[in-house]
């Protein structure tokens, strides 16, 4: 009887895995075909173009093999470089002004956005300021800044921050405000002061609008990145397209267009992995309650 009970869990993990084994098949082969539909759309895009381009030329737009040659010969490295020229005179400034001025959005975002989210007094006086300032467009404010803060540093960091806070800011005061309030009550009632309140149940349950405010703005913020440096600048990724544009260079300018798409889709997976670690413990606890 014992020998029985002792080989039959064995036996029944056997059967688990042969049941499971095809679903795991069958999503990874979902996944393949969704990885490859994407590409596919997009190199079918390229072929149609290079055919175009090659049976109708055009100064303006060039074919996209020539594109992608120029742009190994700017932004790749190569013949024992580290990084090239452009890529040191352009792209790392251009990625330090965006993360720099991200990164301050997010914290002034998601502090105030939590203060205003827990207080419903200090969101009544805020609240006309926020709505007038968020429906301001950040490009229409660049004379101001200009005036403000100067043709430095500064002033573009400053803007990319501006532009990027709201969304965020939006987010957390949602996230803030949909979390239930009998969480609320239950940490009323057993005291729990307000430092482990915030820790433990306003963030982690405002999280998942915080980060898809965060998502929304790390595109903006390489638009105002652009945006800043078409002005008043001598350096970074948008001043080396604006200036490819006015000297007819016209390969260099689509070649610092498609550096600015590579360079949004490496930093959304980034973010993607930095959100899908944040929100794990949604994911595993949505499981064991289903």
């Amino acid at each position: 009887m014992t020998a029985v009970q002792e080989t039959a869990p064995p036996a029944e993990s056997r059967a688990q895995k042969k049941a499971a084994a095809p679903k795991q098949s069958s999503a990874r082969k979902a996944w393949w075909g969704r990885f490859a539909l994407r590409w596919v759309v997009l190199i079918a895009l390229l072929v149609v173009w290079q055919v175009l381009t090659t049976v109708f030329t055009s100064p303006f737009f060039p074919q996209p093999s020539r594109i992608l040659v120029r742009f190994a010969e700017l932004w790749l490295p190569g013949d024992g470089e580290f990084i090239t020229r452009s890529m040191g005179a352009d792209v790392l400034p251009s990625l330090g002004r965006m993360l720099l001025g991200f990164g301050v959005s997010v914290v002034i975002a998601v502090v105030l956005g939590v203060a205003i989210g827990l207080s419903r007094a200090f969101a009544d006086y805020v609240d006309p300021i926020i709505q007038f300032l968020r429906a301001v467009p950040p490009p229409a404010l660049i004379p101001v800044f200009l005036v403000l803060f100067g043709t430095g540093e500064q002033m573009r960091i400053l803007l990319i921050a501006f532009g990027t806070a709201w969304p965020i800011l939006l987010n957390t005061i949602e996230g803030v405000r949909g979390i239930e309030p009998l969480k609320y009550e239950t940490a009323r009632v057993f005291r729990i002061g307000f430092v482990d309140r915030l820790t433990r149940i306003v963030l982690p349950g405002a999280a998942p609008k915080i980060l898809a405010g965060v998502r929304t703005s790390l595109a903006l913020g390489l638009i105002l990145m652009v945006i800043s440096e078409m002005v008043a600048s001598s350096s970074g990724i948008g001043f080396s397209i604006l200036q490819a544009q006015r000297g007819f260079a016209f390969l260099d300018m689509w070649a610092g267009i498609v550096l600015l798409g590579v360079l949004g889709f490496i930093l959304n997976i980034i973010l993607t992995v930095i959100e899908r670690r944040l929100l794990a413990w949604q994911r595993s606890s949505g499981r064991e309650t289903a």
